[in-house]
């Protein structure tokens, strides 16, 4: 499982306060799906996969994005979730917008979207249902 927190810095910024999320939310859980699909292509023996990314503004500490893949094997487990969040975010469209003392504004790390077969992993290894889902309950 990897839990990814709103931290304090950011790119330049040392005194971040907060983080809003905004998604193009149909097509986070298309992309999630597709996340999964490549993931169990690559793991073929993971069991259970959840991927759950929160919307709006969220405070320093809190938990903004979840991986979670259960396996036979906690190798297989972790690397597969390490799939997951580098192929969340680089396929799904959610955007970032930075509060810090003073002023805010959209993260600074844009890039061109990503296949989630395109998205390199670490090492591929060797099947239940997949959760895909999308909180938007802190709206």
């Amino acid at each position: 499982m990897f839990s990814g927190i709103v931290r304090d810095h950011a790119d330049g910024r040392d005194d971040v306060t907060a983080l809003t999320y905004e998604a193009f939310e149909a097509e986070v859980v298309k992309k999630f799906d597709d996340i999964v699909t490549e993931l169990r292509k690559r793991w073929s023996a993971v069991g259970r996969v959840a991927l759950l990314h929160r919307l709006g503004t969220l405070s320093l500490g809190e938990s903004s994005v979840l991986t979670v893949v259960s396996a036979p094997h906690r190798d297989m487990a972790f690397e597969a979730a390490r799939f997951a969040i580098d192929a969340l975010k680089e396929s799904a469209p959610i955007w970032k917008k930075e509060h810090w003392i003073g002023g805010s504004d959209w993260g600074t790390g844009a890039h061109d979207v990503v296949a989630p077969e395109n998205v390199k992993s670490q090492h591929p290894a060797t099947s239940a249902p997949a959760t895909a889902a999308i909180d938007s309950t802190n709206r």
